[in-house]
């Protein structure tokens, strides 16, 4: 059965977040090549010291470790989660393709940063008998300035 696009518009969230800076480590070593988990062992040399070392970060231009950018999918993720979920979208997770995301950074994420994300179904559409589902996101600090804005794209089989 289709998606009833009738749902286009439907918004999720808010959803809270507090950035923590072993999680941004963890996650820079993560995706980084580095060894997460066992302390921080090697640092690969491509890493930059602004997103794990204090001494380095208070040196640089933001005055604090910053985030990883995409450490932004570990809260954006949430309204695009709380869609598919959404009991009337009845969509079959079973036959759920992850299709797509784009982030635009629009500041960076600092720890003990609170950031908000909202975000609302912005198009539901078929093409080659597969349903598309696309969530926009938009996460803001306390100050209300938008820190990062995401769409997500799932395709769902037929």
């Amino acid at each position: 059965m289709p998606l009833d696009k009738r749902l286009i518009g439907r918004t999720y969230g808010p959803f809270t977040y507090t950035l923590g800076v072993e999680k941004m480590r963890e996650f820079t070593l993560a995706v980084g090549g580095g060894q997460p988990g066992i302390g921080f062992g090697p640092v690969p040399a491509h890493i930059s010291p602004l997103l794990l070392d204090e001494q380095a970060a208070k040196a640089g231009p933001y005055g604090d470790i910053i985030a990883f950018p995409s450490f932004a999918v570990v809260f954006a993720i949430r309204p695009f989660s709380a869609a598919i979920a959404d009991p009337e979208l009845q969509v079959d997770l079973l036959k759920l393709v992850h299709g797509e995301q784009e982030l635009e950074f629009l500041e960076v994420m600092r720890p003990g940063d609170v950031l908000t994300t909202t975000g609302r179904i912005t198009d539901i559409y078929e093409k080659m008998g597969k349903d598309f589902l696309v969530v926009t996101t938009e996460s803001h600090n306390p100050e209300g300035t938008p820190v990062v804005r995401g769409v997500w794209t799932a395709v769902i089989r037929r």
